[in-house]
């Protein structure tokens, strides 16, 4: 069994590009780190931004053997945002056990299945419950305080 870091690139692979995972993949290129993003609809690369450095893989999130050729198993982090909860659980799982990539990170809307997901020991991050700790944070501090009131 390998040990944790040993023969790990330090590169990021990012499954899902749209928004979010352009966005990410376009700052982690901007910070001149090894990316590689994939997603099924190769057309969903033109949302990457023009300075993006990294490679790109048309490829279904789970399929192993592409996965595989995009050098998952010697990845330093692995994060999952396609827009389907299912794909990401599973996704994230194969990269996790099956790649052993330390650093495993899923987007997942639905909070009932965050539990799931933690207990498989891959960190999630979940829209709605950020966005209301966010919200609530706000009214706690009565408003932006970051605007000079006048």
């Amino acid at each position: 069994m390998r040990k944790e870091n040993e023969k790990r690139n330090g590169c990021t692979v990012i499954a899902g590009c749209g928004r979010l995972g352009a966005s990410i993949a376009g700052k982690l290129s901007e910070e001149s780190k090894d990316v590689v993003i994939i997603d099924k609809d190769s057309s969903a690369f033109r949302k990457l931004p023009h300075s993006y450095g990294g490679l790109t893989m048309a490829a279904n999130a789970a399929d192993m053997d592409r996965l595989n050729a995009v050098g998952l198993r010697e990845a330093s982090a692995f994060i999952v945002v396609t827009d389907h909860d299912c794909v990401n659980i599973c996704a994230a799982q194969i990269a996790k056990e099956m790649f052993q990539v330390p650093k495993v990170v899923a987007r997942i809307y639905d909070e009932e299945k965050l539990s799931l997901v933690q207990e498989m020991g891959i960190d999630a991050i979940c829209p709605s419950e950020l966005s209301e700790k966010e919200i609530a944070h706000y009214i706690e501090i009565g408003g932006n305080s970051d605007v000079e009131q006048e």
